[in-house]
């Protein structure tokens, strides 16, 4: 079918009609994009090589198995890295690098946390885990203060009360007032803080007497007092005795280690042909934490990236610009690595360079495309939806365009980089095992990997192949103004990161 298409021509006073003339949708190109056809036709040889040949759920099995958990500054983690460089160049990326930094790494000892009514000797041990970055060692015994959902207005309302004390907060929301965004723990820990907590307990609402760890800093350095998570049973039960008892305490004895030692981000380039010096990153963090093998987080996001380069080698693709596939370590411990690569990539005057970011982290079964809060992004990405869509109808293009914060990406935008995400999903049991020993393949859908890995080698490819693309790198100030328009201001106050003057 050919639509009628008119040709407006915009100067200074007026716009004025140059012509009429027919197109095929066929034809048309949007900002520099390659037609339907074009990217259909590629769309579809990587439609069937991941599907034929896929090796993400293979040897994300495999790392598994030979190597456990993931954690940076471990035996482990350097065994990983070791396992990636070496896949990399068995696909044929002969120039794979390691990227090394210096980390002050966190690896847990041993902790304890009882429960006792002040003036009593009715102590109640409590099963608990010690939250990422909190210090080497710690003794505190405090009145615990509930804190609900740990939001600002939550801290706000006890303020007079939490200094010297125990604060317990919940992970997650429970109740949540309509509106509401959640805060990262390391946030509530931050705000725990700030308002004189002598320590943290949160609270996971997960039921079933899960346990889930991560990072209670937001600086990825050592706080100064203990953060621990409980279970959402345990919660429950300490909440219920502290209806029973006036001033109900806490005991937290701690012990960890921390270091520093060099981790290594792991880097394989797909030389561009026309656009040689304009990056595409395609990244995600191989790092896990320690207490399960860190399947789902994020073994599916960056065992999906090694399955796309392994994609684009076997099918021998060229593209216009260079790609450069990135398994990112530190990420739990404070988005360590990609830190580093930003700074590198400033001190070496290329972060200009860098076109765009696409990060996998926990993305599974896409049925969309993120725009990340550029809105001038929204046409090519829905043309490019389409397009996936022509190829596979299962693909739904739903387009979303909110940015968020807390992984590899946010190093980048900080500094203005257009970040592009897949909007997948994962099932209520999955996430429930998310940072809990509970994160292993049994989660893992091979099918649906395999999705990941298909839909996001057809957006990388349509971005490292696109003539145009419709957005850039933003300045400073752009940077702020973007950042407060998705929201993002608070968080990043809360977490010392915003370093605009007010």
């Amino acid at each position: 079918m050919r639509k009628k298409v008119y040709v407006y021509l915009l100067l200074s006073g007026g716009i004025y009609l140059l012509s009429a003339h027919t197109l095929r949708k066929s034809d048309v190109r949007i900002d520099g994009e390659p037609s339907r056809p074009s990217l259909e036709k590629v769309f579809s040889k990587i439609n069937q090589e991941v599907l034929e040949n896929s090796r993400a759920y293979e040897t994300l099995t495999e790392a598994t198995q030979k190597i456990g958990h993931r954690l940076t500054g471990s035996t482990n983690g350097s065994r990983a890295e070791e396992y990636t460089y070496n896949l990399l160049k068995q696909y044929g990326y002969s120039d794979t690098q390691y990227a090394p930094f210096e980390v002050e790494s966190w690896m847990r000892d041993t902790v304890t946390l009882a429960v006792v009514p002040n003036k009593s000797d009715n102590f109640r041990d409590v099963e608990v885990v010690s939250l990422a970055h909190s210090p080497v060692e710690a003794h505190v015994q405090g009145e615990i203060v509930d804190v609900g959902n740990g939001l600002e207005g939550d801290f706000a309302a006890v303020k007079d009360k939490l200094k010297g004390k125990v604060a317990l907060v919940n992970i997650g929301l429970s109740a949540p007032t309509k509106g509401a965004r959640n805060l990262h723990r390391s946030e509530k820990t931050a705000l725990a803080i700030q308002h004189g907590a002598s320590g943290v307990i949160m609270v996971n609402l997960v039921p079933g007497n899960v346990l889930l760890t991560g990072t209670a800093s937001v600086t990825g350095k050592l706080i100064p007092i203990p953060s621990v998570c409980i279970s959402s049973e345990s919660g429950q039960e300490i909440r219920k005795w502290m209806q029973a008892e006036k001033n109900l305490h806490a005991l937290i004895d701690m012990a960890n280690v921390s270091k520093k030692i060099r981790a290594r981000n792991v880097i394989a380039t797909l030389k561009g042909t026309k656009y040689p010096e304009e990056k595409i990153i395609i990244g995600g963090h191989l790092d896990s934490w320690d207490l399960a093998t860190g399947a789902i987080d994020n073994g599916i996001g960056s065992f999906s990236v090694l399955d796309i380069a392994r994609t684009f080698k076997a099918l021998k693709i060229k593209p216009k610009r260079t790609i450069e596939f990135v398994m990112f370590m530190g990420e739990e411990q404070g988005l360590l690595g990609s830190r580093s690569l930003v700074e590198d990539l400033k001190k070496t005057g290329q972060l200009d360079n860098v076109r765009y970011i696409l990060n996998l982290d926990m993305t599974n079964d896409p049925s969309g495309l993120n725009a990340f809060g550029r809105s001038e992004m929204m046409p090519f990405l829905t043309e490019i939806g389409e397009t996936i869509k022509l190829v596979e109808p299962a693909f739904q293009n739903t387009i979303s365009n909110q940015a968020g914060l807390h992984s590899d990406h946010q190093p980048f935008m900080m500094e203005g980089v257009p970040v592009v995400g897949m909007s997948g999903h994962l099932e209520r049991n999955v996430l429930d095992c998310y940072h809990a020993n509970c994160d292993n393949m049994k989660l893992v859908n091979k099918d649906q990997m395999k999705n990941t890995v298909r839909y996001s080698a057809m957006l990388l490819y349509a971005l490292a192949n696109a003539d145009e693309i419709p957005t850039r790198r933003m300045d400073d100030a752009k940077t702020r103004e973007f950042l407060i328009a998705q929201g993002l201001r608070t968080p990043l106050q809360i977490a010392n990161e915003w370093r605009w003057k007010e």
